[in-house]
């Protein structure tokens, strides 16, 4: 693998990644992609369902429903300005540039959007198209990327670390097909996705390894309300990892219903908004009637599920899920609302240092995360990012390449560790926490931090820094819900058992 210049590095393809690299380059400054996927699939963004929120008529009301899912806690001036350039960006991006082919009320393009409603939304203001919206925004990005002079996309390529100088950043080491080498850049953004990987069980793809906040906060970046970590509370509970699909909100926004095993309708009974309350609420409710009754399952009986709901019903199909009884749901993690502390242009403490997308913290989600704002999200701090980004110069510096002198890892090494990281996470930093699990979950990752440490000096295989930006991640997750007393939104805080003196 041969060193690079390029005015702007972007480390992601997802729907931030796309917009920065889109900003950046109609500036007229060269865009450099870097993603570890080789298919669109590989993408947090491609499994987005529900769809991308859009401003009304009433701006006031999409900022009120997002402070309010969020517990109260959103940095209200993120919102306030997310909201303002919400249409825009949506129409500038996704309708004029990629014809997102968004669904209608009447089914032709010349018809009305048909806007749906999902849990927390006071309205209807969701575009979708059907329940698998972000496949139909990815590929046309990434083909629009594809053919654009300005860029040039990496694929199967990781960054393993950024390089650094006096508090400004330069670039980043990247790694593909076992070789190493520097890619200097003028800005570099960071657009790397969630944290799925820290979990047994995600609604993320498996390279959701936290490698942006990692590599960020190893350089020395700020971050900021990685507590808050989001677990759907609709996902396929399937044996295996593989078989968790999302059920998305939009089900619940058309009339289905939480059930538990003795087939009652419980969330009137844990919220005013019932089955449309916030995440954070129905999770834990999911979780507590599962305990007590033994399964929950959502039903969308009174739905024209099938007609409606294309893509849903064929993966239930696909696992031979009889959709028509229920569908067994649980829990699953889903978003960061926290990461790498940005500004208005997802400028991070670090110069010259970018972060977008769900690996940032814009202070838009506080303690919990409304319903189809992520895309919102990436979209608007990605264009804002990929223009403030551009017109930098790119400086070389020093960028020794790491020792790889050593044997390969022993067999096994890396899934192994994964799997203990996923149990102390799962065990002590999930839907629930208490402060004595909290710091069993810290002195057990610092272990581990130390055992693949040890690794990671002379060894650059792409699954040890995976493994080492999740560890790095999971513990400052951890130490960020161990510093947090107060429960709020999705870090819910449980009194310590008791233990029995005898």
């Amino acid at each position: 693998m041969r060193e690079r210049e390029t005015d702007v590095l972007v480390v992601g393809s997802g729907v931030a990644g796309c917009s920065t690299a889109l900003a950046a380059a109609r500036t007229g400054a060269s865009v450099t992609v870097v993603t570890k996927a080789t298919a669109p699939e590989d993408s947090s963004t491609w499994w987005a369902q529900g769809g991308i929120a859009v401003t009304g008529d009433d701006p006031e009301t999409f900022v009120a429903d997002i402070v309010a899912a969020s517990d109260g806690t959103a940095d209200e001036a993120a919102v306030e300005s997310l909201v303002t350039d919400a249409r825009d960006a949506v129409e500038d991006v996704l309708v004029e540039t990629l014809d997102v082919p968004f669904d209608t009320e009447g089914g032709d393009a010349s018809d009305d959007y048909d806007l749906a409603r999902e849990a927390a939304h006071s309205e209807r203001r969701i575009l979708h198209v059907d329940a698998s919206t972000g496949r139909h925004l990815l590929g046309p990005f990434l083909a629009h990327l594809a053919g654009h002079e300005s860029v040039t996309v990496l694929e199967d390529t990781m960054a393993l670390d950024l390089l650094t100088a006096e508090g400004r950043v330069h670039g980043a080491l990247l790694e593909r097909d076992d070789e190493v080498a520097p890619c200097f850049a003028g800005a570099t953004v960071l657009a790397t996705g969630g944290v799925g990987a820290c979990y047994e069980r995600s609604t993320n793809p498996e390279a959701a390894t936290g490698d942006g906040v990692a590599m960020a906060a190893l350089a020395g970046a700020e971050t900021r309300d990685l507590e808050y970590v989001q677990f759907h509370p609709t996902a396929y509970a399937g044996e295996e990892r593989e078989d968790t699909f999302l059920l998305s909100e939009a089900l619940r926004g058309e009339g289905a219903v939480l059930r538990n095993a003795e087939g009652e309708r419980f969330m009137p009974d844990y919220h005013a908004d019932a089955d449309l309350a916030p995440r954070d609420v129905v999770a834990r409710a999911v979780a507590t009637e599962a305990e007590r009754t033994g399964t929950v399952t959502l039903d969308v009986s009174e739905l024209g599920f099938a007609e409606e709901f294309p893509d849903l019903a064929a993966l239930c199909e696909e696992r031979g899920v009889e959709w028509a009884d229920g569908i067994p749901i649980a829990p699953a993690e889903h978003f960061l609302c926290g990461g790498v502390d940005v500004d208005l242009h997802g400028r991070t403490s670090l110069d010259r240092l970018f972060a977008v997308g769900e690996c940032a913290r814009t202070g838009v989600h506080g303690a919990n995360r409304l319903a189809s704002t992520s895309l919102l999200e990436g979209l608007v701090w990605g264009v804002r990012a990929g223009e403030a980004a551009a017109g930098h110069d790119t400086e070389r510096v020093d960028a020794p390449l790491p020792d790889d002198s050593d044997p390969a890892l022993p067999p096994g090494f890396c899934v192994d560790k994964r799997r203990r990281l996923q149990r102390v996470m799962d065990e002590h930093v999930g839907l629930e926490r208490d402060a004595a699990g909290l710091r069993r979950a810290r002195a057990g990752l610092r272990r581990l931090k130390g055992e693949v440490d040890a690794y990671t000096r002379t060894r650059t295989a792409r699954d040890l820094y995976e493994l080492r930006n999740a560890t790095v991640t999971a513990l400052l997750v951890a130490r960020a819900a161990a510093e947090n007393t107060e429960s709020r939104g999705c870090h819910f805080l449980t009194p310590a058992p008791e233990v029995d003196a005898d």
